[in-house]
C-alpha cells in the first residue's frame, strides 16, 4: 500500500491530554508528558496519534470550548511545544492528527466577546445565531430546539437577545452561512498543516449548518434543521482542497442513522474517514455485532472508503465495565450512577474484542488506556467536572469515568501520572493497572496489544482490504481476510472446536485443554498454503 494511503490501515491512538501524563507535577497532563511517553506508543506499535483539543479554553466542556485554534492551552505548554511534540512523533514514525470543532467556539473567543460588547445590531453577532426572543417581552426562547446536554439551546442576554447553543452555554453556535466563518476554519486546516499535521478529526461533523428561519423541531422533518444538512458537503468540499495540497487526511464524527446519507460525506473529496458508531455502541452479541460489521462494510463499498473501528473513546463508558454489564451497548440516555459490572467477564470480552477490531477491514482507533484494560471510574459527584452531569440535573453520571488519569507506574504517588494531585480522582486500587507492572507480563492486556498490533503491520492481509465470511454457528464471528487469515469469536456459552490444521497465531485467552475456543475468546489463525 502506498504511504500516502498510511489512513486506510492504520491504528490511531486516541490522546486525551489532560489526563494522558503529567511532567510538571499541577495535576494537569500535558505535552512534556506526551512527549516522555513517545517511546511506549512507538513500541505499541501505533500509526499516528489524534489529540483531542489541546487549544487555549476556558475547559467549560473540556477544551471543546475553544478560545483560540492557533495557541495552546497555558497547562499542556505552549505553541513550540506542539510544534516539537508533532516533529518527536515524527521522528518515531507516529503521525499526528488534530481535533477541529467548527460547530461552535468558546464564548472567551474574540469573535463572541465582540458580538456581546457591540449588541444588538452589530456586525460581530453576523458570525453566531443571534435572536429576538418569542413572547410579548421576548421572554421565550426564539424555538423550541434542545442541547445535546440537556435543557433548552438558548440563553438570553442582558441585553434582551437570545443566542443559539447545541451544547454548553458557554460554547455558542457559529454562523457557517457567513463567509468569514468558512475562511477562518480553512485558514486554521492551513495554519496546523504547515505545522506537520497529517489530519483532523473533525468534532460533530454534521451539525455545523443550520437551517436559516430556525424553525421549531419537528420530529420527522426532512430536511432536518441542524443536523445533515446538504450545505455541508460543499463546506467539506471546500474543506478536502485544502488538505489535498497538504495530503493531509479528515477523520469525521458523523452520527447518522441512513447509511446512504452517511456515506455521501466519505465521497472521493469530501472526507476520507468517518467514525463508525453503529460498532462503537453495538452490543456484545453475535447477531448484533455481525450486522454492524456487513452494514458497516456495505455503506463504506459505494464510495470506496475505509470502514473505521473503535470500542471506546473519551465520551464512552470504557469497554471492561460496558461488556461486563447486563445491558452491553452504549446509549448516553441509559447511563446512571452505580450499575453494576463483573470486571472479569468484562476483562475476558474486552480482550476478544481487541482482536476482532484489529482483524477488520480498514483503520483502528484505540482509546488512552484501553491497552491497560482500564475500567470505567465512578468519579464522586463532588468531583464531576463534565457539563452532562449538571445538565441532567445531576441524573447522568458525565463521560469524566473514562477520563481519569492513567496509571503509569504502581509504587509512585498517583500511579505515576504526576507527584500532583489529579484533576480528577484516581479511584482505588487504580495502580494496580498500571503500565510498568503489565509490562512484559505475558498474560496482560498491554502485552496483548502489543503482540496484535505487531502481528498486524507484519501479516499482510490485516489491515484494508476484502473480508470473507465463513459457515460458523451462530454464537460464532468468523471470517477470512486475504492470504490465509482467519479471525473467530466464540460469544457464545460453549466451547467450539477450531479449525484443523490451522496455526494459531493469536488468542485472547486460554485455549480449552481440547484445543477448543472458549466463551467470550477470539483467536487469529492461518490457513495452511495451498498445496
Amino acid at each position: 500500500m502506498p504511504d500516502s494511503d498510511w489512513w486506510r490501515s492504520a491504528v490511531i491512538y486516541q490522546v486525551y491530554v489532560r489526563s494522558f501524563a503529567d511532567a510538571d507535577g499541577d495535576g494537569t497532563g500535558d505535552l512534556a508528558g506526551v512527549r516522555a511517553k513517545l517511546p511506549y506508543l512507538a513500541q505499541l506499535g501505533v500509526d499516528a496519534l489524534w489529540f483531542n483539543p489541546w487549544y487555549a479554553s476556558p475547559m467549560a466542556d473540556g477544551g471543546y470550548d475553544v478560545a483560540d485554534y492557533r495557541a495552546i492551552h497555558p497547562s499542556f505548554g505552549t505553541l513550540a511545544e506542539a510544534e516539537k511534540l508533532i516533529a518527536e512523533a515524527a521522528g518515531h514514525g507516529i503521525r499526528t492528527i488534530v481535533d477541529i470543532v467548527p460547530n461552535h467556539v468558546s464564548e472567551a473567543h474574540p469573535w463572541f466577546r465582540a458580538a456581546l460588547a457591540e449588541g444588538p445590531g452589530g456586525p460581530s453577532r453576523e458570525l453566531f445565531h443571534f435572536r429576538p426572543g418569542r413572547g410579548d417581552h421576548g421572554e421565550l426562547a426564539p424555538n423550541d430546539w434542545q442541547s445535546e446536554f440537556g435543557g433548552p439551546a438558548w440563553t438570553r442576554l442582558p441585553d434582551g437577545e437570545w443566542y443559539l447553543h447545541l451544547f454548553a452555554p458557554e460554547q455558542p453556535d457559529l454562523n457557517w452561512a457567513h463567509p468569514a466563518v468558512r475562511t477562518e476554519h480553512e485558514s486554521i486546516l492551513r495554519f496546523w498543516f504547515e505545522r506537520g499535521v497529517a489530519g483532523v478529526r473533525i468534532d460533530s461533523a454534521a451539525l455545523p449548518a443550520k437551517d436559516p428561519a430556525l424553525p421549531d423541531f419537528t420530529p420527522g422533518q426532512d430536511p432536518h434543521p441542524y443536523l445533515d444538512r446538504d450545505e455541508l458537503h460543499d463546506i467539506y468540499r471546500s474543506w478536502r482542497a485544502v488538505a489535498d495540497r497538504y495530503g493531509a487526511v479528515f477523520v469525521g464524527e458523523v452520527w447518522l442513522p441512513d447509511s446512504e446519507r452517511f456515506a455521501r460525506y466519505l465521497r472521493p473529496d469530501e472526507l476520507h474517514t468517518a467514525f463508525n458508531f453503529a460498532f462503537l455502541s453495538c452490543p456484545w452479541e453475535p447477531e448484533r455485532l455481525r450486522a454492524a460489521i456487513r452494514d458497516t462494510l456495505a455503506e463504506h463499498a459505494p464510495v470506496g472508503a475505509p470502514a473505521t473501528w473503535v470500542l471506546c473513546n473519551h465520551d464512552i463508558t470504557r469497554t471492561v465495565t460496558r461488556y461486563g454489564r447486563a445491558e452491553t451497548g452504549f446509549d448516553f440516555a441509559a447511563k446512571r450512577f452505580g450499575t453494576p459490572s463483573d470486571p472479569a467477564l468484562g476483562t475476558r470480552r474486552a480482550r476478544a474484542a481487541a482482536l476482532l477490531s484489529l482483524a477488520l477491514p480498514g483503520a483502528t482507533y484505540l482509546y488512552q488506556g484501553e491497552e491497560l484494560g482500564l475500567p470505567e471510574a465512578e468519579i464522586p459527584r463532588e468531583h464531576i467536572e463534565d457539563p452532562m452531569h449538571a445538565r441532567s440535573g445531576g441524573v447522568d453520571p458525565g463521560r469524566d469515568g473514562c477520563r481519569v488519569p492513567l496509571p503509569w507506574t504502581a509504587d509512585a504517588p498517583h500511579a505515576g501520572f504526576s507527584t500532583g494531585e489529579p484533576w480528577l480522582p484516581q479511584p482505588p486500587g487504580w495502580a494496580a493497572h498500571a503500565a510498568d507492572l503489565q509490562d512484559g507480563d505475558p498474560a496482560s492486556m498491554l502485552t496483548l496489544y502489543r503482540t496484535a498490533l505487531a502481528l498486524r503491520r507484519a501479516t499482510p492481509g490485516l489491515g484494508d482490504g476484502p473480508l470473507e465470511w465463513l459457515e460458523s454457528p451462530a454464537e460464532v464471528l468468523a471470517f477470512r481476510r486475504p492470504g490465509g487469515v482467519l479471525c473467530l469469536v466464540n460469544l457464545g456459552a460453549d466451547s467450539v472446536p477450531v479449525p484443523e490444521g490451522t496455526e494459531l497465531l493469536l488468542a485472547s485467552g486460554p485455549l480449552g485443554a481440547d484445543g477448543g475456543l472458549p466463551s467470550d475468546t477470539a483467536v487469529w489463525l492461518r490457513e495452511p498454503a495451498a498445496a
